[in-house]
């Protein structure tokens, strides 16, 4: 313990020698105000900082509050959609039994006038005309629904 407090003795001494009193202060004097300076400048950039956070804290939780919106507005429209699509579905269903029941009628009507000749030909063509038609038109709305589904 004696040889520690001799050591931190002579240290101290030889501290004291190098560098005498009166211009030690004149140093610590700039160097205190500058760092006076630079923690003031350090709680400004920290307060700054801390500012920056707390706005995009706020900005992401407006944008997930968007996005949450959004995704609810084009999850109904969807569902609109398909139920719209399904009616018309639906609706072409019952005017192609429409139609079919019309031609039946015709075509009944005009073998009673007795002039059903080439009529049960072009029946037939139309029916597989208008079959494949509904299927492409099927296909097709399957097709954008995928589609739609996909998005």
């Amino acid at each position: 313990m004696a040889d520690q407090t001799s050591d931190s003795t002579s240290s101290a001494a030889l501290v004291s020698l190098s560098s005498p009193t009166a211009p030690k202060k004149e140093i610590s004097s700039p160097v205190d105000s500058k760092l006076t300076e630079l923690n003031e400048s350090r709680a400004e950039l920290l307060n700054r900082i801390q500012n920056l956070k707390q706005d995009l804290q706020s900005w992401r939780g407006k944008l997930d509050t968007q996005v949450k919106v959004y995704r609810e507005e084009l999850s109904g429209l969807k569902k609109t959609l398909n139920l719209e699509v399904e009616q018309l579905r639906e609706e072409f269903k019952d005017l192609k039994t429409t139609l079919n029941q019309q031609q039946d009628d015709v075509t009944a009507s005009l073998k009673s006038l007795g002039l059903q000749d080439n009529s049960k030909d072009s029946k037939e063509h139309m029916d597989k005309s208008g079959e494949v038609k509904d299927e492409k038109a099927e296909a097709r709305l399957a097709d954008e629904n995928v589609k739609e589904e996909e998005h």
